[in-house]
């Protein structure tokens, strides 16, 4: 969370005038214009906040939430099947089941903000994140183990979107990349602080305490997501202008979608199945997950590195490319070397690099008027591969008897975005619009 904060802070740096920190109640003031922004022009008093930096974080919070309920079962997956008896597939349909809702979900999820508005909607959307939690530590039966986690995914999933598009509303045409790499980053650090307090809380006191952990920062994004934010003074204009987007640009953000739930599902397998490949391996469990760890909070750092680099040389697919490539060649070899931790370290290094480039496909092949409805498809497409990766993963350790599988599995996945990416860039070369700065 540091590290995008601070990215936050570089991204306001600049010769501006300073900005006035707070105008409810008759209080005014004034702050340097880098400060401003990390705080967001308001928290004082209880005023709403008026800058985008200061939104950016109050999004990036709220989200970090949602990887850290996603996370939370993988952490403590030995503990799981202690607890209930399941086998390590079991705990991978566990897991993926969190993303099953997205299939029927993403595509109409701007729709249903644009009807109840974006606020109001991931509310609700954390309102289900919170009960489906709930329900988990209210049963000791597997059942409804499986009947909460669908229920907090179906809010994951309208949360997602729906923050997304509230990241574009602020800064569509302003530091849109640096924003999205900010926001995106809130994904490992949730992870990454999962990985970190989880094991340690459900070794100590039990499954229920590290369910209730999960409820607790829930609550605090919800209080968070009413103090803090309001919609982008131009939110209302964008939504009123969506239109479909052609059979081309179609194909290719399918394809781009693909990519990134291809990609996702290679990361997945490594903190939702590293802890387990670790403890065969003798690691305790409170060990394991700290050592995973290190991938995810190594990737805060690296996926806005990558998408500065992609921007800085103006090659964003090759950093897609030899990033995809390192990083599956690094999960074959992890799993059979004793290395551990420099080769956690090492993928934590490539594995955020192609983060950047790859959530810049959709915005090459989708017009302002198609945005919403385009990036509604590219979720959908994610979704379905990230319901099912995890599955397949956790399918191939219970057959080969090693969560060693699982690893080799996900290689395959990430190895699979190159032809993918071939196919985006000749889908995207044969439409009305072409895509812009492919290479």
């Amino acid at each position: 969370m540091l590290v995008g904060f601070a990215f936050i802070a570089m991204a306001s740096y600049g010769k501006r005038p300073a900005v006035p920190i707070c105008n409810a109640r008759g209080l005014t003031g004034m702050a340097p214009p880098v400060l401003a922004r990390v705080i967001g022009l308001g928290i004082f008093k209880g005023c709403e906040l008026r800058n985008r930096w200061g939104i950016l974080a109050v999004l990036f919070t709220v989200r970090l939430s949602m990887a850290f309920q996603f996370q939370s079962v993988a952490a403590v997956a030995p503990l799981l099947g202690s607890k209930f008896g399941v086998s390590l597939a079991d705990i991978g349909v566990l897991i993926g089941l969190y993303f099953t809702p997205g299939v029927a979900l993403a595509l109409p999820g701007g729709a249903i903000g644009q009807k109840f508005g974006d606020k109001a909607t991931v509310a609700f959307a954390l309102a289900l994140m919170l009960a489906g939690e709930l329900a988990m530590v209210a049963s000791e039966s597997w059942g409804w183990q499986i009947a909460g986690r669908l229920v907090a995914g179906g809010g994951g999933v309208l949360l997602n979107v729906l923050m997304t598009k509230m990241v574009t509303d602020w800064f569509a045409g302003r530091e849109i990349a640096t924003a999205m790499a900010i926001f995106v980053n809130s994904w490992p650090a949730g992870i990454a602080i999962s990985l970190l307090a989880l094991p340690a809380i459900g070794i100590s006191h039990g499954v229920g305490a590290v369910y209730l952990s999960v409820a607790a920062l829930i609550g605090i994004g919800i209080l968070l997501l009413f103090v803090g934010y309001r919609a982008a003074p131009d939110s209302a204009a964008t939504a009123t202008s969506a239109s479909r987007p052609d059979r081309h640009a179609l194909l290719a953000v399918i394809a781009a979608g693909a990519i990134w739930g291809l990609f996702n599902t290679g990361f997945a397998v490594v903190f939702s199945f590293g802890p387990t490949m670790l403890v065969e391996r003798g690691w305790s469990i409170t060990a394991a997950g700290p050592a995973i760890s290190i991938v995810v909070w190594l990737c805060v750092a690296s996926v806005p590195a990558g998408g500065f680099l992609a921007d800085r040389f103006k090659r964003p697919q090759s950093i897609l490319a030899t990033g995809a490539v390192a990083f599956a060649a690094l999960m074959l070899v992890l799993p059979r070397s004793d290395a551990v931790i420099p080769l956690v370290i090492a993928i934590g290094i490539v594995s955020g690099l192609p983060a950047g480039p790859i959530m810049s496909l959709p915005a090459t092949i989708l017009a302002p008027a198609t945005r919403a409805i385009g990036m509604g498809i590219f979720y959908t497409v994610y979704y379905a591969a990230m319901m099912l990766g995890p599955v397949i993963g956790g399918a191939c350790a219970k057959w080969s008897g090693t969560a060693a599988a699982a690893f080799d599995f996900g290689a395959v996945t990430v190895l699979l975005c190159l032809p993918l990416l071939l196919a985006f860039n000749r889908i995207a070369t044969a439409g009305t619009r072409p895509a812009t700065a492919r290479r």
